[in-house]
């Protein structure tokens, strides 16, 4: 719920004309790259602020009927159908010349999935694979994409911050929109409960236990990075959401924060693009 704040990004970038060729989405990010790219302003706007207003988005009910405590299949695979109360526009979406990638984490053998916009051409394979992205252990049930069980991105390469792999396709400047405040590291030892929880899931057990190492070092060679020019990244200033608020107003609070700040920092942003437009 954090990307209540990013999401601002996200509505100001379209409402400013800005479209980037390749998208890179994790977890909540994965919400945001999808809207992005259909070019919906409502719909970044309505998924971290109206949400919480949709029915069945789930609580401890539907966590006890190991639904989740966030209904996801409702929130991404039925909330975004025609007719719902956020339609998702699949065609503006494939007829986009974007490339869009979403990146998740199977579970039983701790492969690192990158799904591509080709395999995401009806709502139910994108939303199936949005959910997969943002999929939280404990909090919600894996779903399974062809046969796999997958969980939140924030397991893969580079603990969430996929910077490896946008180097190896090619990438030499990267803009990168971060559901964090500057110098944010994430502590040791917040994801020991997977020891028990995942006892029969080494990979995924092991990938809970290392991920702060390794999203620490991920962290550290973004710092380097916007050092050299190579990133410029949007941290959030003014950030009061935990991951899993549901207070409308502090949530419309946050979205209006973001908004300022990336109108604030729209010069600095456009000048990093246009130089790197200029490099290439």
């Amino acid at each position: 719920m954090r990307a209540a704040y990013t999401c601002a990004v996200v509505a100001y970038m379209l409402e400013q004309g800005v479209y980037f060729d390749n998208v890179y989405g994790v977890s909540a990010g994965s919400s945001n790259t999808v809207n992005y790219v259909s070019r919906d302003v409502n719909r970044a706007v309505g998924s971290f602020t109206e949400f919480v207003h949709l029915p069945n988005i789930g609580n401890w009910k539907t966590f006890l009927q190991h639904k989740g405590y966030y209904n996801a299949h409702y929130i991404y695979q039925q909330a975004g159908l025609p007719g719902g109360p956020l339609p998702f526009d699949i065609n503006v979406f494939n007829a986009n010349p974007a490339k869009a990638t979403i990146v998740s984490f199977e579970r039983d053998t701790g492969r690192d999935l990158f799904f591509q916009k080709e395999e995401m051409r009806t709502t139910d394979e994108l939303m199936l694979r949005v959910r997969a992205s943002s999929t939280v252990p404990l909090m919600m049930p894996p779903p399974q994409v062809n046969g796999r069980y997958c969980y939140d991105g924030g397991f893969a390469v580079g603990g969430g911050l996929p910077l490896e792999r946008i180097q190896a396709d090619g990438f030499e400047k990267v803009f990168v929109v971060r559901t964090r405040k500057r110098g944010y590291r994430k502590p040791a030892g917040g994801n020991t409960w997977a020891k028990a929880f995942f006892a029969r899931r080494p990979l995924m057990r092991d990938a809970m236990l290392t991920r702060n190492a390794r999203y620490n070092a991920a962290c550290d060679l973004l710092d380097e990075w916007e050092r050299g020019g190579k990133a410029y990244v949007f941290y959030c200033d003014d950030l009061t959401l935990s991951g899993y608020e549901r207070d409308y107003d502090l949530m419309w609070h946050n979205f209006e924060s973001g908004y300022v700040q990336i109108n604030r920092d729209w010069g600095r942003l456009m000048a990093f693009l246009e130089k790197a437009e200029a490099e290439r």
